[in-house]
């Protein structure tokens, strides 16, 4: 019984998931493919003698990000590299 009610709501959750992706997707396609750009700045990390880490400012740039919830045709969502404006990059 209670197995039941289990995969009822696992596979409801899966359909409001499909919906709100599919949704999604229409709506990023029928507002023409908006995107737009977001400044990230970049830092690299080195690391140093005693576990410790220096980081060396790389400059600004620009990332392009589609205006969506999801992640749209090969771009970010602009909410998620705003949120993320700081890229660090490993030596």
């Amino acid at each position: 019984m209670i197995w039941r009610w289990t995969v009822r709501g696992l596979l409801a959750l899966a359909g409001l998931f499909v919906a709100v992706y599919a949704g999604d997707s229409t709506a990023f396609l029928l507002r023409g493919s908006p995107q737009g750009k977001v400044t990230v700045n970049r830092f690299m990390t080195v690391p140093l003698k005693g576990n410790k880490s220096e980081f060396d400012f790389q400059g600004e740039v620009d990332v392009p990000c589609a205006e969506a919830l999801f992640p749209q045709r090969g771009l970010e969502p602009c909410w998620q590299v705003r949120r993320n404006a700081d890229k660090g990059i490993q030596m």
